[in-house]
């Protein structure tokens, strides 16, 4: 009966059926199995598990399985999980074809059988595994010789798609299993990049679930992003260029990592210049690149940027962004699939703002939400060079005029003091401000110097400083004192005597330590940070960089300009001071250690990257 059930063009196709065999056809062997008699059963079990099976012999078993699948109920789960297992993925193009016929067949008779399926599938996500045993323990890696991967991979998602097709339930039931899936963070890169990378392509496909795999991803990223310090990441660098000469950078023994099978053999002496020296920086590179090219292949449709596809995508992102990115404190590299998708249409850049600015505004969300979303606001005009300066002036004008309302609104108030649990959102969208006017103001001031001006004075800084929420006594020095440098220069506010007031009123926190009382100073009560700082992952840098505001434009000369002698008699010392981030007239010096990983010549005030940590000497 099984030839009347092909078509002719298939049977033919196909190769002879072998003639003699144990215990008759299958359905014989099933119905002998439901009386009790199990022995031909068990030899079928045996015979399909056999590692040394031939093609033709599974190409014969599915034969007849594809025409008996309504026999595979339930009860007869263990003998489907022996088919599930077949080896059919690195078997000829026959077993494969008639694999993905049988697979098809079977979950439309049986959805009973759709799990194991599905998790069949998935498991297939990753370049297969060497497992070697030793005393019990698995010693797995693996196994990237096989060229075949990318077309397993292909078939893989053919077989998916099948399913899919037969079953229409099948996105519920797969994305539990993709979350389990996932391989864990210290697997090796191939296996992360091979997982991710298919993940990705699954929402090609399954549209319904791209928000879902989407978030998944990101949220996977987010926590490898979180656990690798941007400080961490650069001491790993500086370690391997160090022992450049050593076999083995001393790094990597703190991390057990699995490493790929081709850079065992070879250990190269010198650090690469393409890989990272941390070894979860190295797979958030390769990760982050991955996400990069799938914002710019949905986006693009043959060379082209698809209006629709890339606001669809960039509702998802930002869906995404709001729920896992926004929450979360100091994330220094996975919030740049906002920034990059941004970059491809100035309206998408300006959606973003509003979206923020609504974040910003609105009294429901909470603070630090709020505040968040002003570092946000801040740290996107001052970096995306593909933000125009028109959209920038926008911004200001909205930010200018929010904080002078929330200033009207405190002059009567019983809460116009200077107070962080306060007035956290305001003082946040202060440092916004004055960063973008660190950042922007010679793009302000370009053209026509007198109109610039005219439109910085309209801005009246001078009663936001003044105010009494005193907001320059809680924004971060740095910005603080580039702030003054420029404001002084341009004449828009003199913001010295309130420094040197501030400076003068810091309360001291003494904090007992090792060697003694130590005398500091919270200098970043805000806790704020620049969520795009420089981004210092090397290959996927090379998609951020040509877009980046590096922190050039302050050359030392510049910085000479801006420091228009205050008083007569300043000392050539007192100027260096300012270079260092300091505010050269008080005792009490509040120094600001630089961190930032700015471009290679350091400026003197690449504090203004991101501020150290919140302490600094008094």
């Amino acid at each position: 009966g099984v030839v009347t059930m092909l078509g002719a063009d298939e049977f033919i196709s196909s190769p002879p059926r072998k003639t003699v065999r144990f215990g008759g056809t299958l359905t014989e062997i099933l119905l002998k199995y439901e009386k009790g008699d199990t022995t031909d059963f068990e030899l079928l079990k045996h015979q399909l598990s056999d590692p040394d099976i031939k093609d033709g012999q599974i190409i014969n078993w599915l034969h007849e399985f594809r025409a008996s699948v309504a026999y595979l109920t339930k009860e007869l789960e263990q003998l489907v999980s022996i088919l599930l297992k077949l080896p059919w993925l690195r078997r000829s193009r026959e077993v494969v074809e008639e694999y993905l016929g049988f697979l098809g067949n079977l979950v439309s008779a049986q959805t009973v059988h759709l799990r194991p399926c599905l998790r069949m599938i998935v498991s297939q996500f990753v370049p297969p595994r060497i497992t070697i045993r030793e005393d019990d323990v698995d010693i797995s890696d693996s196994d990237d010789d096989d060229e075949n991967v990318s077309e397993n991979f292909d078939t893989c998602h053919r077989a998916l798609q099948t399913v899919a097709r037969y079953v229409p339930s099948t996105p519920q039931f797969l994305m539990p299993i993709l979350v389990e899936f996932f391989p864990f963070i210290n697997k090796s890169e191939r296996t992360l990049e091979c997982y991710v990378h298919n993940l990705l392509r699954v929402t090609v496909y399954l549209p319904a679930l791209r928000l879902q795999i989407l978030e998944l991803i990101v949220e996977k990223l987010l926590k490898l992003d979180v656990s690798t310090p941007q400080q961490d990441i650069e001491d790993a660098e500086e370690t391997a260029n160090n022992c450049a000469s050593e076999e083995k950078s001393t790094e990597e023994g703190l991390f057990d990592m699995e490493e790929d099978e081709d850079r065992k053999g070879n250990k190269v002496v010198s650090p690469s210049i393409e890989r990272m020296a941390h070894p979860l920086a190295e797979r958030l590179d390769i990760l982050m690149t991955i996400l990069f090219s799938y914002i710019k292949d949905v986006c693009h449709v043959d060379g082209k940027l698809d209006i629709g596809n890339t606001k669809d995508l960039y509702r998802d992102l930002v869906s995404v962004f709001d729920k896992l990115i926004l929450p979360t404190h100091a994330s220094c590299h996975i919030q740049y699939f906002m920034f990059y998708i941004c970059s491809f249409k100035l309206g998408l850049a300006e959606a973003f703002l509003d979206h923020l600015w609504k974040k910003l505004q609105d009294p429901n969300n909470p603070s630090v939400i709020r505040q968040t979303a002003g570092s946000y606001i801040g740290s996107f005009l001052a970096r995306a060079k593909f933000i125009p300066i028109v959209t920038v002036k926008a911004c200001l004008d909205l930010l200018v005029n929010w904080l002078h309302k929330y200033i009207d609104n405190q002059d009567t108030g019983a809460n116009a003091y200077c107070d962080v649990a306060l007035h956290g959102p305001f003082y946040s969208t202060c440092q916004a401000v004055f960063y973008t006017l660190i950042f922007r103001h010679k793009q302000l001031l370009d053209g026509n110097l007198r109109k610039g001006l005219s439109y910085l004075q309209s801005l009246n800084f001078e009663r936001i400083v003044m105010c009494q929420l005193n907001p320059l006594k809680i924004c971060i020095p740095s910005v603080v004192n580039l702030f003054a440098a420029i404001t002084r220069k341009y004449q828009l506010v003199f913001c010295y005597t309130i420094i040197e007031r501030n400076n003068r009123q810091f309360i001291p926190v003494v904090r007992s330590g090792t060697g003694g009382d130590l005398v500091q100073t919270c200098t970043n009560p805000l806790d704020s940070f620049f969520p795009f700082d420089p981004y210092i992952l090397k290959r996927s840098k090379k998609t951020i960089d040509p877009m980046y505001q590096f922190w050039e434009e302050l050359s030392a000369e510049d910085l000479e300009n801006l420091k228009k002698p205050i008083k007569k008699g300043t000392s050539e010392d007192e100027d260096d001071d300012f270079l260092k981030g300091e505010t050269p007239q008080n005792d009490g010096v509040v120094e600001i250690a630089p961190n930032s990983y700015e471009s290679n010549t350091r400026s003197p005030v690449s504090s203004i990257g991101s501020p150290a940590d919140c302490y600094v000497p008094y």
